[in-house]
């Protein structure tokens, strides 16, 4: 096959196509399904908390803890793998690797018991390492394939794309869950519950067969006959102490990398946690309201953020990326507040239409907008490696916070308010990136 040229309207769609396939896991898995199916099987046995490592610990604290400390796992290995990558030149090996883990592990969920807590945990555990490890190498992709004028308008069709493909399979699987009966399953509670576990495997085929298309595509990476020795290991550690030591002479790429490390803790806890708030806070009522109400809230975010994603494009074009991202911060503050107060399925979904116009629009922004202040260089795996390096300590943190309030005061309102503190940060931090 011929290499594509770079800005080629193949390879973009090639490049962005990988959203359509990846991002059935963080609708269907992080934020749908699994969240209904996790809280449904404690509500089965009757208990709040199970005991791990000899510690009682709440339902949600006990995801959002695992969560966290499989974010630290991408945290650390995402700088040894792409100095790998970047060394011996083999960035879509690694990503293909973490794809397929992520898939394989969205299906091994079918499983997922609180009899066998440990291994079930392992299997989310490796399911969230695989998603967020490909997506190290997939971002890095962007600054190789797509010249600068070009980036903002392909992030985001690429947030778009996966947008509406997790849409039409979340569909799907609302379908079997509500009525089970139709595929071949019990027409009860029961066979709602092993229509949820079905929807796991679906997934991993999903990811599975439409990253086919961006694999055939998308380039090996800049090959450089390179063999990995053990002096090559930590090169990925050293690459990051490079780039942040390259912060010195680019003000504006510093200011900026801060100002996002804070507000993404945020970004990325509510959106990890959303759907457990509203599967605990809400007055749902009885039989399949909760489930229904939810996955309904879910598609509604995904559907609006598609066009949130394109208002934010046309908004950075016309007033700049730097005040976009200020005005979406100030509007996740207001948020976050609004939700201390909603009790009531019609305030969850009003609160989710909003989430959705700036969920999709504040990730393609900051990734667009990092890609544009980078430096010249072909180095962009190591750029790209530190930008997720901060963006999983953030998610670490505040994961890790938001799992300690919810856990001492018995509570998910009083841990999602806590996290207006880091928008606001974010938003005083984004004034003091240099205009010129």
């Amino acid at each position: 096959m011929a290499k594509l040229e770079k800005g080629s309207k193949k390879l973009l769609n090639a490049w962005a196509f990988y959203d359509w396939a990846n991002s059935v896991y963080s609708l269907v898995i992080a934020s749908a399904v699994f969240p209904i199916f996790y809280g449904a099987l404690f509500k089965e046995k009757g208990i709040e908390a199970v005991e791990v490592f000899g510690i009682a610990i709440r339902s949600t604290p006990l995801i959002t803890f695992t969560t966290a400390a499989a974010f630290l796992v991408v945290a650390i290995l995402s700088p040894l793998l792409s100095g790998i990558a970047d060394y011996v030149g083999n960035k879509k090996n690694f990503m293909k690797f973490f794809c397929y883990l992520g898939a394989l592990s969205c299906i091994a969920l079918y499983f997922f018991n609180l009899e066998n807590i440990y291994i079930s945990l392992l299997s989310y555990f490796l399911a969230l390492i695989g998603f967020w490890g490909s997506l190290v190498f997939y971002n890095s992709y962007l600054p190789d394939i797509a010249h600068k004028e070009q980036q903002d308008s392909i992030s985001a069709k690429g947030y778009s794309l996966g947008y509406i493909g997790s849409v039409l399979l979340l569909v799907f699987n609302l379908g079997m869950v509500m009525y089970p009966g139709i595929f071949g399953l019990s027409d009860d509670g029961n066979g709602s519950i092993e229509a949820m576990k079905i929807s796991f495997i679906t997934v991993g085929l999903w990811w599975i067969i439409f990253s086919q298309y961006s694999f055939y595509h998308l380039p090996k990476g800049n090959k450089s006959g390179h063999k990995v020795t053990s002096a090559v290991i930590f090169n990925g550690f050293r690459e990051l102490r490079s780039v942040y030591q390259s912060l010195t002479n680019n003000l504006k790429l510093k200011r900026y990398l801060g100002a996002f490390f804070v507000y993404s803790m945020a970004v990325q806890t509510v959106m990890l946690v959303a759907t457990y708030f509203g599967e605990q806070e809400i007055n749902w009522g009885d039989g399949d309201a909760k489930t229904v109400g939810l996955i309904g809230s879910i598609l509604i975010i995904q559907l609006v953020a598609v066009l949130g994603a394109y208002l934010t494009s046309k908004a950075s074009f016309k007033f700049g990326n730097i005040k976009t991202l200020i005005f979406i911060n100030t509007v996740w503050v207001l948020l976050c507040i609004s939700a201390f107060f909603i009790y009531e399925p019609v305030q969850f979904y009003i609160t989710a239409g909003f989430v959705g116009l700036v969920m999709g629009g504040i990730q393609s922004l900051s990734r667009s907008t990092y890609s544009k202040f980078l430096p010249q260089t072909k180095d962009t795996t190591s750029y790209f490696s530190f930008y997720d390096v901060a963006e999983k300590i953030g998610i670490v943190i505040g994961m890790g916070i938001y799992g300690f309030i919810d856990q001492i005061t018995g509570s998910m309102r009083n841990a999602i308010l806590f996290l207006v503190v880091f928008f606001v940060i974010g938003v005083i931090l984004l004034f003091r990136v240099p205009k010129k």
